[in-house]
């Protein structure tokens, strides 16, 4: 099986190619326009911005992702969408491109959705995954856990009261000065700084439960911001380092709490905050420790892709007639 994926539901635009061989994926393509630059002007996303983008790059990055593979539309078997949750302009661009794909070429379409779509990054690296398996969807949108028993098998945990892992590290990094996005700048900066130099809390990190919560990091960031008299790179790195110890280590707490009350085989990292070394590093060394198998994605499969896309739909084959889709910017897990 054959899969176009096809993935707009922020400031990406992607496309990609997915075949099926005996339970195994073969990426073909992955092409993918960011409109990055231009939100960094602005600090952030704005959606009118991101959608307009999208309409420019979808075609182009649909024919671009067909030469790679050395395929055309005539070879494909089936279309895969993102159709939310996301920005309702670039969702609409990537759900009304599909649903046309798919009544013009007469090909079924695969309805899916973006956070599923980020787990699914996990099998396009390799098939070996064995159930049951903690889920940690972790970007800026989203800190969600799951217990994952099997392919179209999934239960919700717990998520964030607030901020997400991936906001947080952005909101912060405005009152630090640092451009967006934050995060990878929040990594670098960390390694050359002290964590210990800042008492951070750690949100809901003894909390019985497996809810997340970041908006009072942020606060505490703040206070700290405005005691400091002198804000030099050196304190900068410190805070940088104390930030991102407080965030992955209520992330990997959590997961690990998970892990071993359902006693599962195996723990999967995804989304865009899934790229961040420090958290895969703690991850691999901790889940070797309990005999757990750890899978993250590589990490350009960690931010939004068609590949990912195609990947949930073909361990997750249910076709839509393409007259019942429409984009659902307030999808959540269902």
């Amino acid at each position: 099986m054959i899969i176009l994926g096809i993935e707009t539901s922020c400031d990406e635009t992607s496309a990609a190619i997915v075949e099926k061989q005996n339970n195994k994926l073969i990426l073909k393509s992955n092409t993918v326009a960011s409109s990055l630059a231009i939100h960094k002007t602005t600090g952030g996303i704005i959606p009118e911005n991101a959608a307009r983008e999208q309409v420019k790059y979808i075609l182009p990055v649909i024919k671009q992702a067909l030469q790679e593979a050395d395929a055309s539309l005539k070879d494909i078997d089936a279309i895969s969408v993102t159709y939310g949750p996301g920005l309702i302009g670039s969702l609409l661009v990537g759900v009304e491109t599909s649903k046309t794909l798919s009544f013009v070429l007469d090909k079924p379409i695969v309805p899916i959705n973006h956070m599923i779509g980020h787990i699914y990054a996990n099998w396009l690296m390799t098939n070996n995954i064995d159930f049951p398996a903690i889920v940690l969807v972790v970007s800026g949108g989203h800190t969600d856990l799951l217990l994952m028993k099997d392919h179209g098998d999934l239960k919700l945990l717990g998520g964030t009261r607030d901020d997400a892992a991936g906001e947080a590290f952005d909101k912060i990094g405005r009152l630090l000065g640092l451009s967006y996005p934050a995060g990878p700048i929040i990594e670098q900066k960390a390694k050359l700084g002290d964590a210990k130099k800042f008492n951070l809390p750690r949100p809901l990190i003894g909390s019985n439960d497996y809810e997340f919560s970041f908006s009072g990091l942020k606060t505490a960031v703040l206070r700290e911001v405005k005691s400091i008299n002198k804000m030099d790179d050196k304190t900068i790195n410190d805070l940088c380092a104390a930030v991102q110890y407080s965030i992955t280590n209520v992330l990997v707490k959590k997961t690990l709490k998970a892990a071993k009350y359902y006693d599962v085989k195996s723990i999967l990292l995804s989304g865009g905050v899934a790229a961040n070394q420090n958290l895969r590093d703690q991850f691999s060394n901790l889940t070797s420790q309990l005999s757990i198998k750890f899978f993250a994605p590589n990490k350009n499969l960690c931010t939004d892709n068609g590949a990912m896309i195609a990947a949930a739909a073909c361990y997750n084959y249910n076709p839509v007639p393409w007259q019942k889709i429409t984009a659902d910017p307030e999808l959540y897990f269902e």
